[in-house]
């Protein structure tokens, strides 16, 4: 009894180390794997990000509206000038103007914060909020 006792824990220690082993082979597998898959992956990821800074300053993303009365016979400020503009300042300013019995709007070109057109000082307005 005494002899298949110690053959058992000799077994037991041999599939231990045999364990042990294929553990080490399969985490060192595992970290070269990552190793070399994590350089491009980050790359691509680098990659990405620059596109979309690249992109992200074209995007119309400032906005600015200025409410106001057009006419002194009327209150409510439901006239309004909304500029919307890129980060290089290049967009539309959109102009809506309420009167008693009608609403005109304009759409005037926006160039590097700055207009062909000649602006209200509303429209002005909103270009130089927007630019904040």
């Amino acid at each position: 009894m005494a002899v298949l006792a110690v053959v058992a824990a000799a077994l037991a220690v041999v599939a231990l180390a045999v364990a042990v082993l294929a553990l080490r082979r399969t985490a060192s597998a595992t970290r070269r794997r990552s190793r070399r898959r994590v350089p491009a992956d980050l790359d691509a990821v680098a990659r990405a990000v620059s596109d979309l800074r690249v992109e992200s300053t074209r995007a119309l993303r400032h906005l600015a509206v200025v409410r106001y009365d057009a006419f002194g016979d009327m209150g409510g400020h439901l006239s309004w000038s909304l500029a919307i503009v890129d980060d290089e300042g290049d967009g539309v300013v959109l102009t809506a103007i309420h009167g008693r019995s009608d609403t005109r709007t304009y759409a005037k070109n926006v160039s590097t914060w700055e207009s062909s057109t000649q602006l209200s000082p509303e429209e002005a307005e909103a270009i130089a909020l927007s630019r904040r």
